[in-house]
């Protein structure tokens, strides 16, 4: 089954309506949905434009899905600066009661066997946490005990919005970048699954989509759209961020 793998969606419905475009042209027989598709500006069209998918469709929890159901149940959210707070309340009152029953029935990582791949896990973070990064540049000595002793031949990931395709030990381990937020060059990033592992980039009409964004109640759309759609920060820049905060969460299980 040929499996496209979309991540970090971010709310930015005019990069996912570009990459299922592309989908539907290329084919697949199944969609998995890797986590954060919230929070953003369009949190609503995004759940229903997924939901009218005309192909299986497996999700699984982001960091940020976790967050706003803490924040939908009226618990802690966790450590997020001020301004992920803000959009993370207002991610929250944006859903029903249905979507957070949706959100809870998402497995944190699923298992698929893929032609001319094997078994191929999907995750977030990493494998043991939703919220764990690591990036291209992460010590392949820090990584073992994580890869090690799954019993997998590919695991896939996000929650860093950079695309990797790397080796840990004998697992391919292949971030699928992001969608709605990406770091580095502007568009939409996404992999396509078998029978071999393609990098994917879309690109689509930014001006027309940081508009649309604008015109939404979302309270950081303005910086969302400067700043996410029009000029992504850097991958070098991203890379020192993210060395800083490398493996953390696992560390403290």
């Amino acid at each position: 089954m040929r499996t496209a793998a979309i991540y970090d969606i971010h709310g930015n419905l005019p990069a996912l309506e570009a990459v299922l475009r592309e989908i539907r042209q290329v084919g697949v027989d199944r969609v998995v949905v890797g986590g954060d598709v919230v929070p953003g500006p369009m949190v609503r069209e995004i759940l229903i434009c997924l939901a009218d998918l005309k192909v299986p469709v497996q999700f699984i929890q982001g960091n940020c899905e976790v967050a706003v159901l803490a924040e939908m149940a009226g618990g802690d959210p966790g450590p997020l600066p001020e301004q992920a707070r803000e959009e993370v309340r207002w991610t929250a009152q944006q859903l029903q009661p249905v979507d957070e029953a949706l959100f809870a029935s998402w497995p944190k990582t699923v298992c698929l066997d893929i032609g001319g791949l094997g078994a191929v896990l999907f995750c977030h973070g990493t494998p043991r946490h939703e919220n764990e990064c690591f990036t291209r540049l992460t010590p392949e000595d820090r990584l073992l005990p994580i890869f090690q002793g799954l019993d997998v031949s590919v695991v896939v990931c996000g929650h860093t919005h950079m695309p990797f395709d790397r080796m840990v030990g004998r697992t391919r381990v292949v971030n699928a970048g992001s969608v709605g937020m990406p770091f580095g060059r502007a568009g939409a990033d996404w992999l396509l699954l078998g029978p071999h592992v393609e990098l994917r980039h879309t690109s689509y009409d930014l001006a027309a989509a940081a508009e649309r964004i604008r015109d939404t109640k979302y309270p950081q759309a303005q910086d969302f759209a400067a700043h996410y759609v029009l000029n992504p920060p850097s991958e070098d820049q991203m890379l020192e961020v993210f060395a800083r905060a490398e493996l953390k969460y696992g560390d403290r299980q």
